[in-house]
């Protein structure tokens, strides 16, 4: 089993086990599910979730690995696509899935520390180079991994093309849920349906945040020296007073937009000098935009996903009180959070196809940004296999290369209204996040995990 960048020191993981998961009960003849327009804008790259348990009291790890493989079996019978491939037509060069029961791949490792020995914060000691390859054409790869004391961690990859972190979430408390004992809440819509309109039609403004690229200029993004990959914990009292400063003027703000004020003004410190204006993104799922019904996409499986994108002048961000930035990026966001922009978004995708395509702040086009993402509903706590449920659920990232700061904001697993926020950031900010006389952004440590 290949392992990605291998890197050495006194954590060792070591592979001891793959098995191919099948999904029960489902024919292998090849059933072929054509790809959205949005799926092509997601592309293709790996996601990842980490999981922590603490050593499960009444099970063996083997028998937690046979019960994993029993359940993870019976989830793929109603999430077929995960248990597909993922190829690549040749006359479009655009994916498709191919439902054929291929199976997803389970990973058995054992590490050679206790989990209160693991780097919490720095996820480039602690994950790089300790997750089997995610290079192989298997759209669903999970890891288990034992560590020496007994506690577990489990990795889920998914190939972005099978949909994004609604989709994922869905699965993962599916599974949880088969795990249990219990019936699956989700019943998945596969259908794939959001087509693009006829004739095509789309706001020139889209031209202005989207991009058809080819692979060599994604392959050759600029870094801007995105390398630290960092994982904070953020108190509820935290949270709450920045939603206070951020809701003067009797307009009550978002926890998300309160958080994202807060980083747009630490992040434009940090930039060069020549940079007079400052960009910040933010992914908007647009399931609930889509149709007079807010919830008949609540089961929709792919990709449903946008960026906003605010931009503003330097002097600004730096002078203006938390609650006008936040106003600001209440107004980006509100700009495509309704169903006429995810028309015209498929609709431009449609007019660029075949190819690939990217928002522009993502391909690192523009100067310094950074991308903040929402998975306030994301599950953590409630992801219990039948071992206990978990200490920790974040989200960490295998790619190597990246052109925008990304900040990934979870629920924590103790259910207090604390957060954890997943980081791709460049020094200076980690630096000026972590210098910050309030301290909001807290360095992970076993002691916020309760080890």
């Amino acid at each position: 089993m290949e392992v990605e960048n291998p890197v050495t020191d006194d954590f060792d993981v070591k592979f001891t086990g793959k098995s191919i998961v099948k999904a029960s009960g489902v024919s292998s003849q090849p059933y072929v599910i054509s790809v959205s327009n949005l799926d092509l804008l997601s592309g293709r790259f790996p996601v990842t979730y980490f999981y922590v348990y603490p050593k499960p009291p009444f099970k063996s790890f083997p028998t937690i690995v046979k019960d994993l493989k029993s359940s993870l079996s019976g989830t793929l019978k109603h999430y077929y696509p995960f248990a597909g491939q993922i190829v690549t037509k040749p006359e479009s060069g655009e994916p498709e899935i191919v439902c054929d029961n291929h199976g997803a791949l389970l990973v058995e490792a054992y590490a050679n520390i206790s989990l209160e020995d693991l780097d919490f914060y720095n996820l480039n000691k602690s994950l790089q180079g300790k997750l089997v390859s995610t290079k192989c054409e298997v759209p669903l790869q999970v890891q288990v991994t034992n560590y020496a004391c007994g506690g577990i961690s489990i990795t889920f990859t998914f190939d972005h093309a099978l949909g994004d972190a609604s989709t994922f979430g869905k699965f993962l408390a599916s599974w949880s849920e088969l795990a249990q004992g219990k019936s699956i809440s989700c019943v998945p819509d596969h259908r794939r349906h959001l087509r693009p309109r006829l004739p095509s039609t789309y706001d020139p403004s889209l031209d202005d945040c989207f991009i058809s690229c080819s692979l060599e200029e994604i392959i050759n993004m600029p870094a801007n020296d995105i390398l630290l990959k960092r994982l904070y914990h953020i108190d509820a009292s935290s949270i709450d007073h920045l939603q206070t400063l951020a809701s003067m003027g009797g307009v009550k703000r978002t926890k998300i937009e309160a958080f994202s004020a807060y980083v747009w003004k630490i992040m434009v410190a940090t930039i060069d000098e020549s940079n007079t204006h400052c960009k910040m993104g933010w992914l908007v799922d647009g399931r609930k935009r889509m149709g007079p019904d807010p919830n008949s996409m609540s089961n929709y499986i792919g990709n449903v996903l946008s960026v906003a994108v605010g931009e503003a002048s330097v002097v600004d961000l730096k002078q203006l009180p938390l609650s006008s930035v936040a106003t600001m990026v209440h107004e980006s966001i509100g700009k495509v959070t309704n169903e006429a922009h995810f028309l015209d978004l498929i609709d431009w995708i449609e007019c660029h196809r075949p190819g690939l395509m990217l928002a522009k702040i993502v391909l690192g086009r523009g100067g310094p940004a950074l991308v903040v993402s929402s998975g306030h509903r994301f599950p953590v706590a409630e992801l219990d296999f039948g071992f206990g449920s978990p200490v920790l659920g974040t989200v960490c990232s295998t790619i190597k290369r990246i052109g925008v700061g990304y900040m990934n904001q979870r629920p924590s697993a103790k259910g207090d209204g604390s957060w954890v926020v997943s980081t791709i950031l460049w020094p200076a900010l980690v630096t000026a996040l972590e210098s910050d006389p309030h301290h909001i952004f807290q360095p992970m440590t076993k002691a916020l995990l309760g080890f």
